[in-house]
């Protein structure tokens, strides 16, 4: 089942009953919708009794239906408006031509397409009308308006002419309100002209609601958020209708503040290697590559010259995606506050993050030369030097450039910080003659032994193959493109799925380039 949501042009309004009649859908005219070009065949769509809602906004209800016709041009509409700030509102609205637009909403499974793309519907479900102001159909507009007036068996229709300005003395109104009941009335003139346009007044009387603690803090949350009806209701309550008033009414309050213990952004193998952009296209690309260099020797007099080809290759890399979904149902979407979808989408791309790291880290681990001196599971601060600096070597041997880099899972990060001389700690060494580096338990970043630490939790645990890393970043590169992409869609069963997915490739541009520990030893 599909929706659609098409705006439609109010074609009339009648200012004195508290209705606003007109033509909500006009079959066989193609007009624009959510979904694009559309077009309603005629007896596609059956009369039925649904509210009305202010620009589509399912939480600002501002009428029912009183009645409905439907013939092979369109459905006519007759709306009931509730006295409430937002209909008071929209009556002078509508009947002034700022506010004249229908648009209908509608689920649908049965269409076809025309060769412009339009969608043609041919049989689909009225699930609700609103009011709004950028109609799409041009001909369905207002027709009347009506509003309450002082004696209301007193009725006095107005047709909406927007194209005309009033400008005569006999246009003026004269406004009056003598109902002391009236929650919010809307002032009608006395004597009104065909063009004349009735005018809204205020408040006689503070207004009735039902006040709850679940109203109440709804409609705190919504007020703080923007909303305008929110904000009458919170103010209302609390003029006379507060704890004072309602024993026990203490609304519990929400924070905007989010507990979250599972994810961050953070990316250290990625951020212990080098970076690049990766191309617009395909999913691999090539980066040339010298396999053997030319060589220059000493040579005696009349003897041929050092003959050493310099060869080359492409090295491909390939590239990968990384996907992951979100699905929730369409009342979280209407109902939810946007604190919601704040969250949702950080912890998306928290998500993407530790997937990516993780990519990089296992190629780095399955590509790095392996130690071959035995160490403790936990290496001693001897150990550890040792390691460093056979890595070292070998690194540069491989590579012909230096390691910066040592990346350390939990356990190693851990261990090396509690390394220590006689009680006198290595790592974290407040005098220069006793310090081996800087690494402290509240950062993630710090130096063992004149290499940048990268602690890594991505990284293998305990003493596991590539615990520990020592690396040269220009050994590897990883490309990613400057951003992510987000899709949404709805489902049959009326929930929304969103996708988020990006893309990114690892090159092992210098084999060896990384030097790991090894378990088995």
């Amino acid at each position: 089942m599909k929706k659609v949501i098409t705006p439609m042009q109010i074609t009339a309004a009648d200012s004195n009953r508290r209705t606003i009649t007109g033509r909500i859908v006009t079959f066989e005219e193609t007009g624009s919708a959510s979904i694009g070009k559309v077009q309603f065949a005629a007896g596609s769509i059956e009369p039925t009794p649904v509210l009305l809602n202010l620009e589509h906004d399912r939480t600002r209800r501002i009428g029912s239906t009183l009645s409905m016709t439907s013939d092979n041009s369109g459905i006519e509409a007759v709306f009931k408006i509730v006295e409430t700030t937002a209909g008071n509102d929209s009556l002078v609205e509508a009947s002034t031509g700022m506010r004249d637009g229908f648009s209908v909403e509608v689920s649908f499974d049965e269409y076809e397409t025309l060769k412009d793309g339009t969608v043609r519907i041919l049989k689909g479900e009225l699930t609700g009308v609103a009011l709004t102001s950028e109609p799409a159909i041009r001909s369905a507009r207002v027709e009347s308006v009506a509003a309450t007036t002082a004696d209301e068996n007193e009725v006095s229709d107005s047709t909406i002419e927007p194209e005309e300005t009033p400008t005569t003395e006999g246009d003026e109104v004269d406004n009056t309100v003598t109902q002391a009941e009236a929650v919010e009335t809307v002032e009608a003139a006395e004597t009104i002209t065909a063009s004349a346009r009735p005018k809204v007044g205020g408040f006689t009387t503070k207004p009735r609601i039902e006040v709850t603690a679940a109203k109440y803090l709804e409609n705190t949350i919504r007020s703080s958020m923007g909303d305008l009806d929110a904000r009458d209701y919170v103010h209302a309550a609390n003029n006379g209708a507060t704890t004072t008033d309602n024993a026990g009414l203490v609304p519990t309050r929400q924070l905007t503040e989010i507990i979250n213990g599972l994810g961050n952004t953070i990316r250290p193998s990625i951020d212990a290697i080098s970076r690049g952009t990766l191309p617009d296209a395909g999913m691999t690309f090539e980066i040339p590559r010298i396999d053997a260099m030319p060589t220059v020797a000493v040579t005696a007099e009349t003897v041929a010259f050092s003959n050493t080809d310099q060869e080359s290759s492409f090295l491909s890399v390939p590239v990968v995606k990384f996907a992951g979904q979100q699905k929730f149902s369409v009342e979280l979407l209407e109902r939810s506050s946007p604190l919601f979808f704040d969250e949702l989408l950080r912890n998306m791309v928290a998500a993407l993050a530790k997937s990516q790291n993780a990519y990089v880290s296992g190629i780095l681990v399955a590509n790095a030369a392996i130690d071959g001196t035995a160490l403790n599971a936990l290496p001693t601060a001897s150990e550890l030097l040792g390691f460093v600096s056979r890595g070292a070597a070998t690194v540069y041997t491989n590579t012909q450039g230096f390691a910066r880099n040592i990346i350390m899972g939990a356990s190693q990060w851990a261990n090396t910080m509690s390394l220590n001389d006689a009680g006198r700690p290595i790592y974290m060494a407040s005098q220069p003659q006793n310090a081996g580096g800087a690494l402290r338990p509240d950062s993630l970043r710090g130096n063992v032994a004149g290499l940048d630490l990268y602690a890594d939790f991505s990284a293998p645990a305990g003493s596991d193959d590539g615990s520990m890393i020592i690396v040269n970043p220009d050994a590897y590169t990883w490309y990613e493109s400057t951003n992510f992409q987000l899709r949404s869609e709805s489902t049959a069963d009326g929930s929304i799925t969103v996708g988020l997915y990006s893309f990114g490739a690892t090159a092992i541009k210098l084999p060896n380039g990384a030097f790991r520990n090894d378990k088995t030893i």
